[in-house]
Parts: structure tokens; C-alpha cells; sequence
């Protein structure tokens, strides 16, 4: 691949890569414990936090980016606390990038977790609270192991959507080569310039590619580990 995509095209696919993994790994966290609230929780302000989590899917992904921008930016209400305590700024960084994808992607993974907490029994968990494991340990042993594919599942379809999104990342981290410069913003800022449609083509390739392998693995992996929960 090294030889088929020049250096700036291999930088950005890379770029995507770093991008994907680390905005998958820091909200895995969140999402199963989202997940979680949703599936199972009853207080108040549920559905808020319902419209909150999938807000990034209705609204434009500009105007994400752009409230990112506000709320993260250097002179932003948080960004600039970051900035100040941690010296951490994320805005026209890489690891804004990583914010940004993560917003965006966060949806598709709480969704499909979500949706393997609601498959299993109650009364599995009911069981366990029976002989006298409380709700972590019930979750531990009981619950997490039978959302295992779903957890996959979700994993790797926010790690697919990370390394396409584009509108949230362009508008909060913009399009600097080699800093911020994803597979998706490169293909436009080859079609902006006269000679670019090849390039722009090859980094297409790249993400149907990519895209499929993520579709593949997500399937593969989730129907093995529940064939392997199965056979227990």
C-alpha cells in the first residue's frame, strides 16, 4: 500500500487509522455505561439523555463541529480550562480530531450495546442478584459476558464511522496536512485542486476497503463469541 498511495495520502489514511482507535478505545467506557443507564436505568431525565446520546446523528455534522469549536476551543468554556490547568488544547489538533470522531460515532456504538442489554433475560440477572452477587458483580459475570458481541459489534462499527467522519472534524480540528488531515478530508482537498481526482480516488478505494473489512470482522467476531457463549 506504501507503493500504490503517495506520502501525503498514506499520512492521512494513517492519520484516520490513529484517529478511529483512540476515539473507539476512550468511549468504550462511556458507552457500555450509557448503554447500560438507557437499557436498564429508570430515573429521571432518561430520555433527555436518550435525545443527547443520538443528537450528533440528527443534527448536521457541522453544527456539531461547530458547538465542539465553542464549548472546546481555546477560548471555549471548557477548552480553555483544558488549556489553563492541563495545557491540553484539542482544537486544530490531532486529538480534537479524536473528540470530534468520537461525538459522532458515539450513537452507533451506545445503540448497538444497548440493544444487546435488551436482549438478555432479566431473570438471568435476577438469579445472580438471588445468590447474593450484587449489581456490579452481576454485570461482571452474568451481564457483560452475553452483551459480549454486542459490545464488538458496536466497537467496530464506531471505529468505521470514526474513520470516515468528516463534517464535525473539518469544521472543530480543520485541514492541516499531517496534523488533522483524515482520509475523509483529504479526498476533498484533492478534489478541490486540478489533478487531484486520482488520488482522491485511491484514498476512495481505501475507505470502501476499509469500510467492508469493519462490516466483516464486526459479524465474524460477535457470531464466534456468541457461538462461544452458546456452547457454555
Amino acid at each position: 500500500m506504501t507503493d500504490w498511495l503517495s506520502p501525503q495520502e498514506w499520512t492521512a489514511v494513517a492519520l484516520s487509522l490513529k484517529v478511529a482507535f483512540w476515539a473507539t478505545l476512550i468511549s468504550l467506557p462511556f458507552g457500555i455505561a450509557v448503554a447500560l443507564a438507557l437499557a436498564r436505568g429508570d430515573f429521571p431525565g432518561k430520555q433527555l439523555l436518550n435525545g443527547l446520546v443520538h443528537l450528533p446523528l440528527i443534527l448536521p455534522p457541522v453544527v456539531t463541529g461547530y458547538l465542539l469549536l465553542i464549548a472546546f476551543g481555546r477560548q471555549g468554556a471548557i477548552g480553555s480550562l483544558l488549556d489553563e490547568w492541563l495545557g491540553v488544547v484539542l482544537a486544530f489538533r490531532w486529538t480534537g480530531a479524536v473528540l470530534a470522531a468520537a461525538v459522532m460515532a458515539f450513537p452507533l456504538m451506545v445503540r448497538a450495546i444497548r440493544l444487546a442489554i435488551e436482549a438478555v433475560d432479566p431473570k438471568l440477572e435476577q438469579a445472580a442478584s438471588t445468590l447474593g452477587a450484587n449489581r456490579f458483580w452481576t454485570f461482571v459475570f452474568v451481564t457483560l459476558p452475553l452483551i459480549l458481541p454486542g459490545i464488538i459489534a458496536g466497537a467496530i462499527l464506531a471505529f468505521a464511522k470514526a474513520m470516515g467522519e468528516f463534517g464535525a472534524t473539518i469544521t472543530f480540528v480543520a485541514n492541516v496536512p499531517g496534523e488533522t488531515q483524515t482520509l475523509a478530508s483529504a479526498v476533498y482537498a484533492f478534489l478541490q485542486v486540478p489533478g487531484g481526482e486520482a488520488s482522491a480516488m485511491r484514498l476512495v478505494v481505501v475507505s470502501i476497503a476499509v469500510a467492508i473489512a469493519a462490516l466483516a470482522v464486526s459479524e465474524l467476531v460477535a457470531t464466534r463469541v456468541a457461538r462461544r457463549i452458546a456452547g457454555q
